[in-house]
């Protein structure tokens, strides 16, 4: 049996999600320790009291984390030819019933290729994990959810989440594909964002058709591109060219203006900003427009450095925080699409 949290994350991350999980441990008064190997896409931390610490540390509050799950268990060197009794062993150890069950594999170089493993042992499992009453004959969204991560063919960490508080993805990646008209690969991102930040009945209530927007940087176009899709009138901003079809759709004015210096003649619905520029200059841009009452919502990326990539992600964050005014809703993650950067979601209400 194994005490502590697993938590996915992007390959050569460990690092910065290590880090965080050990502060927000500390500040919510839980000793521990991180454990991880670099570009192995996971993190576990070690602690005593790993119940309490789940519910400490929220999944929509962690940063770095693409998913965060409960460990219940670790098997190494299982025998290869019956990787089942083992599994139904410690799970009846745990004496847990399951919602559901996820076989997962880390995103990485070295996990990649057990992919094809994962999916078969999981065929195989699932009706053995039913025939033992540890699994419901359906998905149960009302119990806790079981995920198996296949780490090497003898070498398996069972978890488990509970699905309101947990990515509702396998890995926490939601599986969006390229729209063909996208002006760019950027355009991904907002919409993960939009998928990942913002729940059903946010994105109901404050996106929607006849809403005004800006986009700041917004060549060429990919940004401004997913808010015209949602019905929304977008002041593009950027001396660089936007693509035609994102003109042609009637929703837009193109500014050649500088995202930095530019300002709304009235205040607008929502603002997004994936400019190229210092976090920090880019944090201390966004809290102006909140300041000022320019916009009432915004999604906006902070481009971190190589090293350090948390403490300047918190960094920045405070000084938001710190001169943005009253806000309703903060949130950041770093979303499969994005690089070097995280996503930010804030709002007034």
């Amino acid at each position: 049996m194994m005490n502590g949290l697993l938590c996915w994350c992007r390959a050569g991350f460990e690092p910065d999600l290590a880090a965080e999980l050990t502060e927000r441990a500390a500040e919510s008064g839980f000793a521990g320790y991180a454990r991880t190997e670099r570009s192995s896409g996971f993190v576990i931390f070690h602690c005593e009291d790993a119940a309490a610490l789940d519910a400490a540390l929220p999944w929509s509050e962690l940063i770095f984390a693409r998913q965060k799950l409960r460990l219940v268990a670790e098997l190494r060197g299982i025998d290869t030819q019956d990787r089942i009794r083992p599994v139904l062993a410690a799970l009846e150890n745990a004496g847990q019933r399951f919602g559901e069950v996820w076989l997962e594999h880390p995103d990485s170089d070295a996990g990649k290729p057990l992919a094809g493993l994962a999916r078969s042992f999981g065929n195989a499992l699932r009706p053995a994990l039913r025939k033992q009453g540890l699994l419901t004959a359906n998905p149960n969204p009302h119990l806790p959810r079981l995920h198996i991560a296949v780490l090497a063919s003898d070498h398996l960490l069972l978890a488990c989440a509970q699905p309101q508080d947990s990515a509702p993805w396998p890995l926490g990646i939601p599986r969006l594909k390229m729209h063909p008209d996208a002006p760019s690969r950027s355009a991904l991102k907002l919409e993960e964002a939009l998928l990942c930040l913002l729940d059903d009945s946010e994105r109901r209530s404050l996106l929607h058709a006849g809403m005004r927007a800006a986009d700041l940087g917004a060549a060429p176009g990919g940004w401004t591109w997913v808010l015209t899709r949602h019905g929304l009138h977008v002041h593009a901003i950027d001396n660089g060219p936007l693509r035609q079809h994102v003109l042609d759709t009637g929703l837009v004015t193109h500014l050649r203006e500088d995202g930095f210096r530019w300002q709304p003649a009235r205040p607008l619905d929502w603002m997004v900003c994936d400019m190229v520029e210092q976090p920090i200059r880019v944090a201390a841009r966004m809290a102006e427009w909140f300041a000022n009452g320019w916009c009432q919502h915004a999604v906006f990326n902070l481009k971190l450095p190589m090293k350090k990539r948390c403490a300047e992600a918190r960094r920045c964050l405070q000084l938001f925080q710190q001169h943005a005014g009253a806000l309703g809703s903060l949130r950041a993650k770093q979303l499969y699409h994005d690089r070097e950067e995280i996503t930010v979601f804030a709002s007034k209400r």
